[in-house]
């Protein structure tokens, strides 16, 4: 069961553990949602005379990057290069995929 919205957290649970302790910091409750992953849902809708005009629903997902891609390579110029080639490839499978246009006879007078 969740605690009450600006309430203490539930005994017994890691929030406590790590909110309440005395040596917890800042960066400590940053690198825990970091690891963990925090997700945030909302819903937005924009109203013009009691007339509900736009709806949206917002997700916000806030965790460390190599938790959501893994396998991504750290060095910058090595991952943009391997995109790059892979752009190129596509590019290739394309252009071999699309029919040839018809050579339309040139007309001369």
């Amino acid at each position: 069961m969740a605690p009450p919205r600006g309430g203490p957290p539930a005994p017994g649970t890691e929030a406590e553990l790590i909110l309440t302790s005395e040596d917890a910091s800042l960066l400590d409750l940053v690198d825990n949602v970091l690891n963990k992953g925090v997700v945030l849902s909302g819903d937005l809708t924009i109203a013009l005379a009691q007339v509900d005009l736009i709806y949206a629903r917002l997700s916000l997902l806030l965790c460390a990057a190599d938790r959501v891609l893994p396998k991504e390579d750290t060095e910058f110029m090595a991952r943009h290069h391997r995109r790059h080639e892979l752009r190129l490839a596509r590019a290739r499978q394309r252009a071999a995929a699309r029919p040839a246009a018809p050579v339309l006879p040139s007309r001369r007078r």
